[in-house]
């Protein structure tokens, strides 16, 4: 099998690492992968997705695999699709779940799947109104892409008034901003759960929980994530039965009837409240770091999974995860998340640890390669994974191996998975 797989961040590298070692997949290309991609497939330049749908025909890719949310919404899965080629997301119409926040929560609204109070406006007059009506903390979205920074917890509503006047006037998120959702503050704990769809059929995948705040204890800026680990034990079988009833089947069946069945990843954020499952938002692809501790417990060959969803075969699928545990962390630059920050050379040590080599990896993202040598290009860098029979073990193999990685400026959390192990 010949395997295309569209990106350039840790998700895709994850994917990747996966499929290199599955003995069904002969070719693996990056479209347009990172400095660190090159290890294990081919990386492609081609930027224009018409000519890249035409690349996979010539090459005869049978499969091919998208990874961030902004060629979905674009339309890349139509464009290879009316090629008459295989290809793992959702179409344009059903990727709007992720591409407008306002499209997504009107949706769960419209097929009564659970979710916080909101409202969507382009009127700052009937925004502080509403946020009047709340106890703080208040919760401010942007309606488009931002890049998983679009989202504004307030801890007052004067905070949540500045972020509304700010996003509506354009100043925090450029036109993604000019339509926003001010919503109610849900208390309870958040998880990361992910269900691969053929339209009609599910798997869901073990639920894990990130850390999105940039600095120990869940202090600082939000970023696209600090780290995250799976399975987590705050979920049981009562739970994951509530998510498939009461989220996951409602929406394939709302999305088929608003003829944009939905085919892919849906990410589904979720605030448990008392045991029950809210909706916080949906995404339409694997998230990131989440990817990268999920796919090494992927026991059943992954070109056979994705290859079966994005042909509408997943009843067929018997699916098995390895019976352990995955934590991440996440190593950004220094700069990360305010600005850009100057190239840096990674160093890895030799590893001569038995324990490390065998039960840990570096998932790279925010990486060039130049000369045969690795630099942190900004960003996050890459994540190190550790597995293990149980949390803690997980995550100090994951540390271990993050002890062994060196670059200038290099930033990362001390606490990932500590609502597990507190």
């Amino acid at each position: 099998m010949r395997v295309m797989i569209i990106g350039s961040g840790g998700r895709e590298f994850s994917i990747g690492r996966v499929l290199k070692n599955d003995p069904e997949v002969s070719n693996l290309y990056f479209a347009p992968g990172n400095g660190a991609t090159t290890m294990l497939g081919e990386n492609i330049a081609i930027k224009d997705y018409e000519e890249l749908a035409q690349f996979a025909v010539d090459n005869a890719i049978d499969l091919t695999i998208v990874g961030p949310e902004g060629p979905l919404t674009d339309g890349v899965v139509d464009i290879f699709k009316a090629k008459g080629l295989v290809i793992f997301g959702p179409s344009k119409a059903a990727a709007q779940l992720e591409g407008s926040k306002v499209y997504m929560k009107n949706f769960l609204a419209k097929y009564n799947i659970p979710t916080a109070r909101y409202i969507e406006t382009a009127h700052i007059g009937d925004a502080f109104k509403f946020i009047d009506s709340l106890s703080a903390p208040i919760v401010v979205k942007a309606d488009g892409l931002c890049g998983g920074k679009g989202v504004i917890i307030a801890a007052s509503h004067d905070e949540a008034k500045v972020a509304v006047s700010e996003m509506l006037s354009g100043k925090s998120f450029g036109d993604a901003g000019l339509r926003v959702i001010v919503e109610e503050f849900l208390d309870g704990y958040e998880l990361s759960m992910f269900a691969l769809c053929d339209g009609k059929d599910f798997i869901l995948l073990p639920a894990a929980q990130d850390h999105k705040r940039l600095l120990d204890g869940d202090e600082g800026p939000n970023t696209g994530g600090m780290g995250a680990y799976a399975p987590t034990p705050l979920v049981d079988d009562l739970i994951y039965e509530k998510v498939k009833d009461r989220i996951v089947r409602p929406t394939l069946l709302g999305m088929q009837e608003e003829g944009a069945p939905f085919e892919g990843v849906l990410f589904i954020g979720i605030m448990i409240v008392n045991g029950e499952p809210i909706t916080l938002e949906f995404n339409v692809r694997f998230g990131d770091p989440e990817c990268e501790i999920l796919m090494p417990l992927l026991k059943t060959p992954a070109s056979e999974l994705f290859y079966k969803a994005a042909t509408k075969q997943l009843d067929t699928l018997n699916v098995e995860f390895y019976e352990q545990f995955a934590v991440g962390v996440v190593m950004a630059s220094h700069n990360y998340p305010f600005d850009n920050s100057i190239p840096a050379e990674i160093v890895v040590d030799a590893i001569h640890h038995d324990e490390i080599a065998q039960n840990t990896h570096i998932a790279y993202a925010g990486v060039i390669e130049e000369e045969g040598k690795l630099y942190a290009s900004g960003g996050r860098v890459l994540v190190c994974v550790g597995l293990g029979d149980s949390i803690k073990q997980a995550r100090d193999r994951a540390y271990m191996l993050c002890g062994q990685v060196h670059f200038a400026g290099k930033k990362l959390r001390t606490d990932i998975a500590y609502q597990a192990l507190r």
